[in-house]
């Protein structure tokens, strides 16, 4: 879980469990933490589909945080929106691009998996010939959120905690070829500390240099992983770097970042 380039939680779980197993509660412990400090802070959880679960949905809605969520599609969901994904396929038959039309309605499960009706956006598109139809649930009302930005802005903003993911395994995350559970969820806190690490040297060492918005492993092949001679005397730690080094004033303008 993130907040932008911010880690909040990294959990290791059973692959034979729901895919919101277990995050209610990991989300009542974060929000709990964060209102600790600022309480007045507004708080919007963004997750794909698999989190898209009632439990998880009805305790945000009793503790003041707002969702969008994805949904999964089916039949009952497109037929919904059929009229706008028609709309959708004439305009790219009229002008051969992709086309999409915005849709949003009140829904409730037939199944009453579901405790009350809630907004539903749906992205009716048409692409490559084909229809992709897309849906998000979301606690946001029209008057803040209107369909469109409410899907195109904020929901697919959600795709940037994927490169947050891709960078976790760069450093290592996916390693958990460990006999146990509990010794590969260390595995994974550790990345989760070297991520850290290499997101503030970044924000704060990185700021205005070549490598301001580099993915952590640039700056871990570009800037870290580099030969040096370690010394050591009687008062001092000496790391002598080879002169051939093509970053030197690079390395030397984080450091002076990192002491000002």
């Amino acid at each position: 879980m993130f907040a932008g380039e911010h880690v909040l939680c990294a959990r290791l779980r059973p692959s034979n469990i729901d895919a919101s197993a277990g995050s209610r509660a990991e989300i009542e412990r974060i929000v709990r933490r964060i209102r600790a400090s600022w309480p007045e802070v507004r708080i919007i959880l963004r997750g794909d589909s698999g989190f898209c679960r009632d439990e998880l949905m009805a305790w945000c809605e009793a503790n003041n945080v707002d969702y969008v969520l994805g949904m999964a599609r089916n039949v009952r969901l497109e037929s919904i929106v059929a009229d706008g994904l028609q709309q959708a396929r004439q305009q790219f038959e009229s002008t051969g691009q992709p086309a999409r039309v915005f849709v949003e309605f009140e829904h409730a499960t037939v199944s009453g998996s579901w405790t009350r009706s809630r907004r539903v956006v749906a992205k009716a598109e048409h692409i490559d010939g084909k229809s992709n139809p897309r849906f998000v649930v979301t606690s946001l009302a029209p008057q803040a959120w209107a369909a469109q930005p409410l899907y195109e802005q904020l929901y697919c903003a959600r795709g940037d905690m994927e490169n947050r993911i891709r960078e976790q395994f760069v450093l290592f995350a996916d390693r958990v070829s460990a006999a146990t559970m509990r010794a590969n969820q260390l595995r994974l806190y550790l990345s989760v500390f070297a991520y850290s690490l290499v997101s503030g040297l970044r924000r704060l060492g990185l700021k205005a240099t070549e490598l301001a918005t580099a993915q952590v492993g640039t700056i871990r092949l570009r800037l870290l992983k580099i030969g040096a001679q370690i010394r050591v005397s009687v008062r001092k730690l000496w790391i002598q770097m080879a002169g051939s080094f093509p970053r030197q004033n690079l390395f030397a303008q984080v450091l002076l970042h990192l002491r000002s």
